[in-house]
């Protein structure tokens, strides 16, 4: 009971707190911008904590905060190994990849028409079909090491920016095209002038809503046969042993790297895009 008292009361301290910042005189720093989502994360964590050890919830239905950092602690080694093999091998290099290879196959579908009539409605079949069945085809054909999740990752990532490339290559208007036209550009020229400018918001919107799906589309392929490492046969592997702090570290070491990598993404496109209305301030 103590522990749920202190619970609430916290709970209203903290959430008292984020109000006043909220709606304080400094709420538009940078400051107070990343101070509101941090004691929101902490009040989330502390309830937590406080919930399951008052609640006496058995550690393998949901350990603690405390006990899921002490594990990543005591960890770190085989961690880093996992996060080497899952994100830097399998996710990034997937992601590379399919970015590029939808980047170029964008421009031929908006050089010529019929691909974007044959190809996009195929593109989208393709993006419906579940991970859980094509991963294990991709596996056997690739083998059980990262080369075959990073296949899976491309064919995840693909059609997202596929689309989101075609629908920002066609942004510009029609005045717009044939102004460039009127100037004597080629296509090359308007394609680098004016249609990438105008497509980039769009390009990393498929950018950014790729980084979660090649992480977890790794993960996901290791499941179907991985060497002993990564982040997947980690998780496989400690549900079966019930050791589920071990499950939770690695949980939190994906959703960290998940984070930072939208987090460069962004990054990035507000440096290339401070030209756009949504990157004004």
């Amino acid at each position: 009971m103590t522990y749920l008292v202190a619970g609430v009361a916290i709970w209203l301290a903290l959430w008292a707190l984020n109000a006043r910042l909220a709606n304080g005189p400094h709420a538009e720093t940078r400051a107070v911008s990343l101070a509101i989502p941090l004691i929101f994360g902490a009040t989330l964590l502390t309830l937590w904590e406080l919930a399951v050890r008052g609640l006496d919830v058995p550690l393998v239905i949901l350990p603690p905060p405390s006990l899921i950092a002490a594990k990543v602690a005591a960890e770190v080694p085989t961690l880093w190994a996992d996060f080497q093999q899952t994100f830097l091998k399998g996710a990034l290099s997937g992601y590379i990849i399919g970015a590029l290879a939808a980047f170029l196959t964008a421009v031929l579908v908006d050089r010529y028409d019929f691909l974007k009539r044959g190809l996009l409605p195929v593109g989208n079949f393709m993006a419906a079909l579940p991970i859980v069945g094509t991963a294990p085809i991709l596996v056997m054909w690739f083998g059980f090491d990262w080369q075959s999740k990073s296949a899976v990752v491309v064919v995840m990532v693909f059609f997202p920016i596929l689309v989101n490339t075609v629908a920002g290559l066609g942004e510009t208007t029609q005045m717009q095209r044939d102004l460039m036209r009127t100037y004597g550009a080629s296509y090359a020229q308007g394609l680098i002038k004016l249609r990438l400018p105008a497509a980039m918001p769009f390009i990393f919107n498929g950018l950014k809503i790729s980084t979660t799906l090649a992480l977890v589309g790794a993960i996901v392929a290791e499941f179907f046969g991985s060497p002993t490492l990564g982040m997947g046969f980690r998780i496989s592997t400690s549900v079966g042993q019930l050791a589920l702090d071990m499950v939770w570290a690695e949980i939190v070491v994906a959703a960290l790297a998940g984070s930072a990598f939208y987090g460069i993404i962004a990054a990035i496109e507000k440096g290339v895009t401070f030209w756009h209305p949504s990157q004004r301030t």
